[in-house]
């Protein structure tokens, strides 16, 4: 079947949404939100949500992962709601959303591509790890900036640290500075980079198109063998979402988010 044959798309809040359009067996999964596509938990649940439908649906072969906008892939947690923790069962549950979307990228029966069109910050950097195969823009530098907030790198920690390496995401984490998006390429992060937007477009649609028209049942074979090692994540994940639960209740956290706020009023 040729052409769009469906769209749906999951209003968040007034401005916040998480959409999906399948156009020739590739299944696009866009995600928005104000203030450079940060993360809230309702996005992060109905964003898992969609790409677990999006591996049911037959009508599609491959999967798309992007952001909206021009700008900024995703800047990670949303601080509005960061700072809104006032217990660990609530810290648990807003970072548990992280894990759900990874599981959800790592579980799905479809290859995800990535398609990051600007700079990923902590959680932001996790969905572009999480991706199967990454295509990025040479604009889309990367930080991992949890350690500075109090918290640490802990849910998105394993899928990052699947795709750089160990040493590497170290790097990341303990001196959480800006890295380019030629270092992401070359330590595997992206896969390829491009200087604008078009160019990255084409890529990633030439990519989702090959893949669209190949056999279901061996790329879900290969998935699957290139995710070997990675089983106990059902668990891992959501333990390391109650570590950052925990911490992001302290004074330090909440000082540095309100200052964070302050300054960018």
């Amino acid at each position: 079947m040729n052409g769009k044959i469906n769209s749906i798309e999951s209003e968040i809040s007034n401005q916040a949404y998480v959409k999906l359009e399948i156009t020739n067996k590739i299944g696009y999964i866009t995600f928005f939100s104000p203030n450079s596509n940060s993360l809230p938990g309702e996005l992060l649940r109905e964003l898992a949500n969609i790409i677990n439908n999006a591996s049911e649906n037959r009508e599609i072969n491959v999967i798309v992962l992007k952001s909206a906008g021009e700008r900024a892939f995703c800047a990670g947690a949303s601080f509005d709601e960061l700072v809104e923790i006032n217990d660990e069962t609530k810290g648990d549950v807003f970072f548990s959303g992280f894990a759900l979307v990874i599981n959800a990228i790592r579980k799905s029966s479809k290859f995800v591509i990535g398609r990051v069109q600007g700079k990923a910050v902590g959680g932001g950097v996790g969905l572009a790890s999480a991706c199967d195969y990454t295509f990025a823009t040479k604009n889309a530098d990367i930080k991992l900036s949890e350690l500075a907030l109090g918290i640490g790198p802990f849910v998105v920690g394993p899928a990052v640290e699947r795709k750089v390496g160990k040493s590497a995401f170290a790097e990341m984490s303990i001196d959480y500075d800006w890295r380019s998006a030629d270092w992401a390429k070359s330590k595997g992060l992206y896969v390829e980079i491009f200087d604008d937007i078009n160019a990255l477009d084409e890529a990633v649609n030439n990519l989702a198109t090959k893949l669209a028209n190949n056999s279901c049942e061996a790329m879900t074979d290969l998935k699957r063998v290139l995710w070997e090692g990675t089983e106990n994540w059902d668990t891992l994940l959501f333990e390391r979402a109650k570590i950052s639960g925990r911490l992001v209740l302290s004074e330090f956290t909440k000082n540095y988010i309100n200052e964070f706020k302050s300054k960018s009023k």
